[in-house]
């Protein structure tokens, strides 16, 4: 049913302690620090259990449990089974109750892969998340249950525990296979302590690490992408990001994906990690291959391509052919930098020696993990030492560039400070005559052109207005007269108060309109409520813009009347010009800018930054919308 087995301390014998066995002893301390320590107390390891399917909507049935023992590894066992087990396993009676009986049990569990729940007696005492998509993934976290002496029965207690699981196939890497192992019971405090130093290592310092390296990372590839001539900086920046993103599967438990697009994010984001690793190595030794920079980003989008075309019946496989493809592309790398660094004799050799053979120990450990029975703590270790080491070389990095670029600064320094004293004062004389040279020449020529328009042909219009006995000449000559005023006022740059422009449109409008026997209506704000001044430029593109609807509904729109609304809304200022004509015809193919002068008014709102919409319809009249952002043309009176 159970075994009960005191825990020992490991031992690490001081006479192994030396400067050679430096690397040893930071090993065994970390054994020591993961290690269990409980003095002398003894803990129920549970291991028997019997265990049986959930049919879906249906209590568990415990006639057809079979038994097992723990741990029970699904990819062993069961390899292609997918969905929620029950275990069962059986607790000793209830202690008599003494004063030094403990008031609260603690049931520790190892690895419950993906999710947990825990019954006792058929009550609920623990929900590890959710068991249904998105399934919260604790494969890597051990859990603590906390059971008060008073709900253990004196005649026995029954322990159930239900975990939902996915099968082989369905991910990327066995460790995240469906499983559970041996169950541990004893007194709370032992087992908080036990667990606490677990969750250390398991799920701590991952979160720490990967923090670390998404910060240090970020700032090396930020630092790497401004100065390309040391491009490995940011390569190995992204690098770091990605080891990071790759250690937070340990302490992420709810992701808002399912288990396939998670298990497709965590295999895709290795041909990331091979991408930065290899062109760090080959950048930091010198050397730039067009060919990688081509091969390695298509890699990228093929693996997660070729992984959803297998299905997720061979994800498994699929990820595996191609994480020993990209394990050799990396050793590849590595070993060619190590070649260069030995021919170039140089002295980054043997810290990146170190740190390569780091990555590839712990690479080693997390393969045989997936088919040995590796302690977890020994296991924990391998994943966070590479993280360890990018951090260290990180610091390196960033150090050797801080002195490069001090170096090269303090080169510079005596030549940039003469020269900056030399050029200063010339820079800013040049720059103000200058600036003063061209503000008074455009401001003179644009006075000459506007005089220039205004006296010879503004007074030749005027003569032909009041001397031409043609109607049709004169109405021209005036209409051109208005177009030449327009445009020098533009050229003169004054501002126009809006509560002006407002009533010269009106006057304008209404006139027209009247003249042409078309009832005409005008509403705009209140002049206290417009204290805003136009510049000359949205000034006379506004009006030409008004001008061109006006004349599109005289000639074209057959409309008996016809409203213009001017409004102040959310910082804009807003024109809407809607008649009751007849609309514009079929025969423009849905495209209202086609005729009718449509394309100049929108091109001419597109030059306010603003813009012109029209809305008509055969028999239903027109709409023209013109929408301003009035912080751009606009100052306060």
């Amino acid at each position: 049913m159970s075994a009960v087995r005191p825990r020992r301390r490991p031992r690490c014998s001081p006479s192994h302690l030396g400067l050679r066995h430096g690397l040893a002893l930071w090993l065994c301390s970390l054994a020591l620090l993961a290690a269990p320590t409980w003095a002398r107390a003894q803990v129920q390891l549970l291991r028997e259990a019997q265990t049986t399917v959930e049919v879906p909507g249906q209590p568990p049935d415990w006639g057809r449990a079979q038994p097992t023992l723990l741990p029970d590894d699904w990819a062993d066992a069961r390899p292609g089974e997918d969905g929620v087990r029950w275990y069962r396993l059986s607790l000793a009676p209830r202690p008599p109750a003494t004063g030094d009986a403990p008031a609260l049990y603690g049931l520790y569990v190892e690895r419950a892969c993906s999710v947990l729940q825990v019954r006792l007696n058929g009550q609920l005492i623990h929900s590890g998340g959710r068991f249904t998509e998105p399934v919260t993934r604790n494969c890597h976290r051990p859990q603590l249950v906390a059971v008060p002496a008073a709900m253990l029965m004196p005649e026995g207690n029954r322990l159930d525990l239900r975990l939902r699981g996915y099968a082989l196939n369905e991910v990327s890497s066995r460790q995240r296979v469906g499983g559970l192992s041996a169950v541990e019971f004893g007194p709370y405090d032992l087992m908080s302590a036990h667990h606490e130093r677990r969750l250390v290592f398991a799920t701590r310092a991952p979160e720490v690490l990967s923090g670390a390296l998404l910060l240090m990372g970020s700032f090396m590839f930020v630092m790497g992408w401004f100065n390309r001539a040391q491009s490995y900086l940011a390569y190995f920046g992204a690098l770091m990001v990605g080891w990071s993103l790759l250690l937070a599967r340990l302490w992420v438990s709810d992701l808002p994906v399912s288990n396939r697009v998670s298990e497709l994010l965590l295999a895709a984001l290795m041909a990331f990690i091979t991408l930065a690793a290899v062109q760090f190595l080959m950048r930091y030794a010198g050397r730039r291959l067009h060919w990688l920079n081509i091969a390695l980003p298509l890699q990228c989008l093929l693996m997660p391509a070729t992984l959803v075309a297998a299905g997720p019946g061979r994800l498994y496989t699929v990820a595996g052919a191609w994480f020993v493809l990209l394990t050799l592309q990396g050793l590849a790398a590595a070993v060619f930098y190590l070649a260069e660094s030995w021919r170039q004799r140089s002295r980054q050799l043997w810290p990146m020696a170190a740190l390569l053979a780091t990555v590839v120990v712990s690479l080693a450990v997390e393969s045989a993990a997936q088919v040995l029975p590796i302690d977890s703590r020994v296991l924990h270790v391998a994943q966070l030492l590479p993280a360890l080491g990018f951090l260290v070389l990180g610091l390196r990095l960033v150090q050797q560039y801080g002195r490069a670029f001090k170096t090269a600064e303090q080169h510079r320094a005596e030549l940039e400070v003469r020269i900056r004293e030399a050029t200063a004062q010339i820079e800013r004389n040049f720059a103000q005559l200058s600036e003063l040279k061209v503000e008074q020449v455009t401001d003179r020529e644009r006075k000459r052109i506007a005089a220039d328009l205004h006296d010879d042909l503004g007074a030749k219009l005027l003569t032909i207005v009041h001397t031409s006995d043609n109607e049709r000449i004169s109405q021209l000559a005036r209409e051109a007269l208005e177009e030449m005023r327009l445009s020098v006022r533009g050229l003169t740059g004054k501002p126009v108060r809006l509560t002006d422009a407002l009533g010269d449109w009106r006057a304008e409008v209404v006139s027209r309109l009247a003249q042409s026997g078309i009832q005409g209506e005008w509403s705009a704000p209140h002049d206290e409520d417009v204290p805003q001044t136009l510049s000359s430029r949205a000034y006379v593109q506004t009006t030409r813009i008004l001008r061109e609807a006006v004349s599109n509904i005289i000639k074209h729109s057959g409309a008996s009347q016809c409203t213009v609304r001017c409004t102040l809304a959310s910082g804009d200022f807003q024109l809407v010009i809607q008649d009751n004509g007849k609309g514009i015809p079929l025969e423009l193919d849905g495209r209202l800018d086609k005729g009718h002068g449509m394309a100049s008014m929108k091109g001419r709102a597109k030059q306010l930054q603003g813009q012109c919409l029209v809305e008509s319809g055969p028999g239903y009249g027109t709409v023209i919308r013109l929408t301003l952002p009035l912080e751009r043309h606009t100052t306060s009176a």
